[in-house]
């Protein structure tokens, strides 16, 4: 079983569409993600009727590794519906997610995210985010504490 399986399967578990009241829809969408020092966490996306208070499967896998680990880093990420990704933009986190992991840690632009389970086709945060806007202040941190 490789890496990539073993996160299906963590995230398969949590896929079990609900409606947990008559405004809240729960676990249409899961995630796994490893962390930087291998752990595994999952996620689950979580919609009301207001938008405001919506979580992606993707934030609540991070916010569960930040809240269980302290961790910021993450190597591999895998997200989906009824299926595994399958190519075709499937398995893509939105415009939100990828800035959130972007924001918690500079070196998330090295993330994997699996697109393609059958083929094991990756792509790199970084390469969604080329010239992403706020590598200047990391750079500009990084100054700061050389001083």
């Amino acid at each position: 079983m490789d890496i990539w399986e073993t996160l299906y399967e963590k995230a398969r578990a949590q896929y079990h569409p609900e409606e947990v009241t008559p405004f809240i829809q729960a676990h249409h969408v899961v995630c796994a993600l490893e962390s930087g020092n291998g752990g595994i966490y999952t996620g689950f996306c979580i919609e009301s009727c207001c938008g405001v208070m919506d979580l992606c499967a993707e934030r609540t896998a991070a916010l569960n590794m930040y809240l269980q680990s302290g961790q910021t880093l993450v190597k591999r990420l895998i997200v989906f519906r009824d299926r595994p990704p399958f190519g075709g933009g499937s398995g893509m986190p939105c415009g939100a997610c990828r800035e959130f992991f972007m924001q918690l840690n500079q070196q998330n632009r090295d993330m994997e995210i699996l697109v393609d389970y059958e083929t094991r086709e990756t792509v790199r945060l970084g390469t969604l985010l080329p010239d992403w806007w706020g590598m200047v202040r990391y750079q500009q941190k990084g100054k700061e504490a050389a001083e």
